[in-house]
């Protein structure tokens, strides 16, 4: 069976008016709209920071920073920032059932079934990425949704991640809830958008390494291959984790998220390490024992 893939820049450059190149899978198994998302993401947040935007609708008011200062409370849910640390973290079952949370904790650019959540405006972002406070917050929104998906954050200069003490039970219901799937692609896309962008490599390596080799995870692999590696932001790391991701992936000859240059081991690259595990157990921080950040 051939496809096409030609929404994938992973080893070569990428420009949005650039006419898509076809690219030939074999045995594809890739999902197109899930590479269109992704690379349609990865344009929405080139050059932020350099341009300026009179921007979109909202008449100049940043609800989500508004909602991050404590200001406003989510809706629904009459909730404030501070009080859905303090409150929520731990309840497993709340976290779980509750679906308008997400969109006020990591707002995107793109809506979500809450229309009473606001997306990210351009200009919102740049005051966003500038604001350590808001930043700081957002963390602790990262960290207590890790926790429910049975994950610590070891480092918060790295990025680097552990399982938790309770991954067991966590991972049977991230398992079992495909939902949260839609979730950490949200979290990521966040994560990229708001200045934080050196927190994603390391979860997603985690997630490979969970599912391509530890074999937990089953029902996530895709996503992780079709969504989380191309919401990398970053070129570099991107271009490790795919290649990671061939060298665990079985049959590798059915591996359809990189081209010729991985099957005849040709990165573009100079060689690094390989391992799929950090400094100790199964850390991930940057893809090497070292940060490069």
């Amino acid at each position: 069976m051939e496809s096409e893939c030609e929404f994938d820049s992973t080893w070569e450059d990428e420009h949005v008016n650039k006419p898509p190149r076809k690219k030939i899978c074999r045995r594809s198994h890739r999902n197109m709209c899930a590479a269109k998302d992704m690379q349609d993401f990865r344009h929405s947040v080139r050059n932020l920071d350099n341009d300026y935007y009179d921007d979109e609708p909202g008449h100049g008011r940043f609800y989500n920073l508004e909602f991050y200062h404590g200001q406003i409370k989510s809706s629904p849910g009459d909730v404030l920032i501070d009080e859905f640390h303090q409150k929520w973290k731990g309840q497993y079952h709340l976290l779980e059932d509750c679906h308008s949370y997400i969109q006020w904790l990591f707002p995107i650019q793109e809506r979500g079934v809450s229309s009473d959540a606001h997306v990210l405006t351009k200009t919102e972002i740049k005051v966003f990425r500038k604001d350590e406070e808001a930043k700081r917050k957002l963390v602790k929104s990262y960290k207590l949704m890790l926790d429910f998906y049975g994950i610590r954050l070891v480092n918060e200069s790295t990025g680097e991640v552990d399982r938790a003490p309770n991954w067991e039970d966590r991972f049977w219901n991230l398992n079992r809830n495909s939902h949260n799937n839609l979730r950490i692609t949200r979290i990521l896309k966040c994560l990229g958008t708001l200045g934080l962008q050196h927190y994603q490599a390391p979860l997603v390596k985690f997630f490979l390494h969970e599912t391509l080799e530890e074999e937990q995870l089953q029902r996530m692999k895709q996503s992780v291959l079709d969504y989380f590696m191309f919401a990398v932001l970053d070129k570099s790391d991107r271009r490790e984790l795919v290649s990671f991701a061939f060298k665990h992936f079985k049959p590798q000859e059915q591996f359809v998220w990189g081209n010729g240059r991985i099957r005849h081991g040709r990165h573009g690259e100079p060689p690094r390490a390989a391992s799929s595990r950090g400094c100790t157990g199964h850390r991930f921080s940057s893809l090497l024992c070292t940060s490069r950040r």
